[in-house]
């Protein structure tokens, strides 16, 4: 069994509020009738037991949420093979890779953004959601960081991808050609600001660059291996005045699915 759930956390954004109030927006855009349940590999999601959506976590405010969302991830995982879960900010995957390596031991990850979020803290702001790779990194809960769509690159971060022996393919050095074949467990984690914002418009971070949406699609359905969960982060509705953000998340969160469901 695969439990969904909504994570409505963005008080550790570095530039903007708003991606607290995007699990919703998410939901309903997936119920839109303006589209159907069906993922691209012909998987009924409306009709199909494999999955349950578990609603969005009560959170503390500060740090404690943090110590909040891993324990409720634990508790999800106690009783369900797998975790997709609906951001949110990005500083919620250092507190669900937490729980997700008790369960499966270290990880594979890949990371699909247009930022590194590696900084040793940022602002002063050790759980910042600019920082959730160095925390991941740092206390071993990961075997493999393979991120990709980078276009933000600076000093600092290529120094703790260096620490951290860090796979980075930058979006400049990107190619379709590019697959990945990984040993033993793996968790995804999207950030939506690795497409291009031409098609994402509500995000916080506007980076030029990206992805096309049918690229990202492409690289999360040739993705092979294990994979034990995955997480879908930053939209930020606020941004998102025609909705066409929310309908993109809505396709990733079910082609994810289908990805967790065949695995």
């Amino acid at each position: 069994m695969i439990s969904v759930v909504g994570i409505p956390f963005d008080e550790f954004s570095s530039f903007m509020r708003g991606p607290a109030q995007a699990p919703p927006k998410i939901r309903d855009a997936y119920h839109s009738d303006s589209a159907n349940y069906f993922t691209e590999g012909l998987v009924d999601l409306k009709n199909h037991n494999g999955w349950q959506d578990e609603g969005d976590l009560t959170l503390p405010e500060g740090v404690e949420a943090i110590t909040a969302i891993k324990e409720s991830i634990s508790t999800l995982l106690s009783k369900s093979d797998k975790v997709l879960s609906l951001g949110g900010d990005h500083s919620v995957t250092y507190p669900i890779v937490k729980a997700f390596a008790e369960k499966f031991g270290k990880l594979n990850i890949l990371h699909l953004d247009a930022h590194g979020d590696l900084y040793d803290n940022f602002e002063g702001n050790k759980y910042s959601h600019a920082c959730p790779f160095a925390r991941i990194m740092e206390e071993g809960l990961a075997s493999r960081l393979v991120q990709m769509g980078i276009r933000t690159m600076n000093t600092h971060q290529a120094e703790q991808v260096k620490r951290f022996g860090v796979e980075v393919i930058e979006m400049k050095d990107w190619s379709s050609d590019i697959r990945f074949q990984f040993d033993g467990p793996v968790y995804i984690s999207l950030d939506l600001d690795a497409i291009d914002p031409a098609f994402v418009p509500g995000v916080s971070h506007h980076e030029p660059g990206g992805f096309t949406t049918r690229e990202i699609l492409s690289i999360i359905q040739s993705i092979k291996g294990n994979v034990v969960g995955a997480d879908l982060v930053e939209l930020n509705p606020t941004r998102d005045q025609s909705g066409v953000t929310a309908m993109l998340a809505a396709k990733l969160y079910k082609e994810l699915l289908h990805l967790l469901l065949k695995n």
